[in-house]
């Protein structure tokens, strides 16, 4: 038996290539792969063309040991997935009557007619272990190589799912040595990719095993963690031992893990200390309210259509609220939050002008006891980047303020 192969996934389809629809199959069977322990290098997606899918499976027996591609066994013209797979281990398709006889049952089964063009499913490369699918009509198959080997299995997902957990791991598992793969992701906010980066250092993000990287999302930056060992235990410790060391260099960063959320974490803070939060929305009304989910008591909120009707509002001097000092949102929180714990200001300006180059901007404001922090935006009220870069923002200082008041202090 091999040990600790590596993997690649090709994904077969047109419709992939031109938008039409979403890969998901490639990354079902990527975490299904690491959970038995096989690392994956490289994906790839290729159109329906019998050149070109059989140069993918060629190339990648080049790279890895276990080759598995996904789509392209159906009954029409455009499925070619057999035939590459044969050109690129250099044999021929066999027909197979029992599996064309299955098929005509299954058609039957069904009260429809089989039609001719669903005889090609029957044809398997020479040599190849079928896999039986009794929950679609495509046979899967295994092509064993001195190369490495192939894998093919339907594209429609309900079937590459069933097929995938049932036949293809209990199969890897029994022809390699495989170990484990752990992963967890740390959630950090509050903090650029680059200076996450830098803070890590490179003799973290350049360990192999335990290995770390970093993802950037908006206002967010998840911290990747992957040990690899013979056991889960040995796995897990060694994943514990990585996050302790990453934890002493941006602990301050870090809210939660794998699935936690800000919002998650922010609404635990408010219900274990029970701090309320107000929050004075204009030009985007309604978007930071929502991170809280709804209604809930430790939230009030007030909107505006427009910054100019909460100056009127909160009687504020108009020689003081000039259009373009945005960061007038400071003395708002700053304000709201002498009444609750803490208080969420967010001012999005529509651009006045439409031929205008530059729009005049948002600002986010975040006040508890222990003081204030701002920040301007350059995009106004209609921009999409508002939506989900302030709320990121706000959310992320708030936690922070919140956390060093009620749990660092203590």
């Amino acid at each position: 038996m091999r040990d600790n192969p590596n993997a690649e996934l090709i994904a077969i389809g047109t419709e992939l290539l031109l938008g039409e629809i979403t890969d998901t199959n490639s990354v079902f069977m990527a975490r299904q792969l690491r959970d038995i322990g096989v690392n994956v290098f490289f994906m790839t997606t290729v159109g329906d063309n019998l050149e070109r899918i059989s140069s993918a499976v060629s190339d990648a027996l080049d790279r890895a040991e276990i080759v598995l591609t996904c789509g392209g066994l159906g009954p029409t013209v455009d499925d070619m997935t057999r035939q590459a797979v044969a050109n690129a281990t250099d044999r021929s398709l066999e027909f197979h009557q029992h599996l064309y006889d299955d098929i005509a049952d299954r058609f039957r089964g069904f009260g429809t007619r089989m039609t001719e063009n669903n005889r090609q499913q029957a044809y398997l490369p020479e040599g190849a272990r079928l896999i039986e699918n009794p929950v679609g009509t495509a046979p899967a198959f295994v092509v064993e190589t001195e190369r490495g080997t192939v894998i093919s299995l339907p594209g429609v997902p309900r079937e590459m799912m069933y097929l995938m957990t049932g036949s293809v791991l209990p199969y890897l598992s029994g022809r390699y040595n495989l170990g484990v793969i752990v992963a967890r992701t740390l959630r950090t906010a509050g903090v650029g990719e680059s200076s996450l980066d830098d803070m890590i250092g490179r003799d973290l993000l350049n360990e192999g095993n335990p290995s770390v990287g970093l993802a950037a999302h908006h206002g967010c930056v998840d911290v990747r963690v992957t040990a690899k060992a013979a056991t889960k235990e040995a796995a897990t410790s060694l994943l514990n031992d990585m996050q302790a060391r990453l934890v002493s260099r941006i602990g301050e960063h870090v809210f939660g893990e794998d699935e936690d959320t800000l919002e998650s974490v922010v609404l635990q803070l408010l219900e274990r200390y029970q701090l309320y939060v107000h929050v004075t929305e204009a030009g985007h009304t309604g978007v930071l309210s929502a991170c809280f989910g709804g209604e809930t008591p430790h939230l009030s909120s007030s909107s505006f259509s427009h910054p100019d009707e909460t100056y009127r509002a909160l009687r504020l001097q108009p020689e003081d609220m000039s259009l373009k000092d945005l960061a007038v949102a400071a003395a708002i929180a700053e304000r709201e939050a002498r009444k609750v714990d803490a208080s969420l200001v967010l001012l999005s300006y529509p651009d006045l002008n439409e031929n205008a180059d530059v729009e005049q901007g948002s600002a986010i404001a975040v006040a508890t006891a222990s003081g204030t922090r701002f920040r301007v935006y350059g995009f106004g009220a209609r921009s999409n980047l508002a939506t989900e870069w302030l709320p990121r923002w706000g959310l992320a200082n708030l936690w922070r303020m919140l956390r060093r008041e009620h749990e660092d202090g203590m």
